[in-house]
């Protein structure tokens, strides 16, 4: 993979400025391995340890808690991006791993980690502070609409956290 930035200075360790997609090119917050298996990671009786809830009998969400399905998602500029339409869950560690989300555009499916949103009951939404609701649409996707590989969540998780730095020129500023 070669590196789609420049370098700040002539010398070794010297900072660098990414120079196409700041979210998507790896650097930074955005960082991903890219020697990361492109293979999903499995339980102990070989089944890809995350799945689609829709796809396991017997899952469903403690009735103590809300339940996502049917929210809508809305980014860092409080527009909405889409609607979660499923779970994804980790059979290993019994808990939600990712959010499905439909997005409004109607430009398929990505997939939200539960780490980078807020599930608010109150007003039924799922609120994103990495990323802004235009963003959505280029999440890195999986090859299989019922599994993921390590790679492919190494990538998506990157997406979002770069979203933290790059989501919004302001951020990447300095705060003096």
């Amino acid at each position: 993979m070669s590196l789609k930035a420049k370098s700040f200075g002539n010398h070794p360790g010297a900072a660098l400025e990414p120079t196409g997609d700041p979210m998507k090119d790896g650097l930074g917050p955005a960082a991903w391995n890219p020697d990361r298996s492109d293979r999903p990671d499995y339980t102990h009786d070989g089944k890809p340890r995350i799945q689609p809830m829709s796809n396991l009998e017997g899952w469903s969400v403690e009735r103590r808690d809300p339940d996502p399905h049917g929210m809508v998602v809305r980014g860092a500029d409080g527009v909405v991006a889409g609607t979660v339409v499923d779970l994804w869950v980790d059979l290993a560690e019994p808990q939600i791993r990712y959010l499905s989300v439909e997005l409004s555009e109607g430009e398929g499916t990505i997939l939200l980690p539960i780490a980078y949103c807020r599930v608010r009951r109150r007003d039924r939404s799922v609120n994103v502070k990495s990323i802004k609701a235009a963003h959505f649409k280029d999440v890195p996707r999986t090859r299989s609409p019922n599994q993921i590989t390590l790679l492919e969540e190494d990538r998506i998780v990157a997406y979002y956290a770069g979203g933290y730095m790059y989501a919004d020129p302001s951020r990447s500023e300095p705060f003096f």
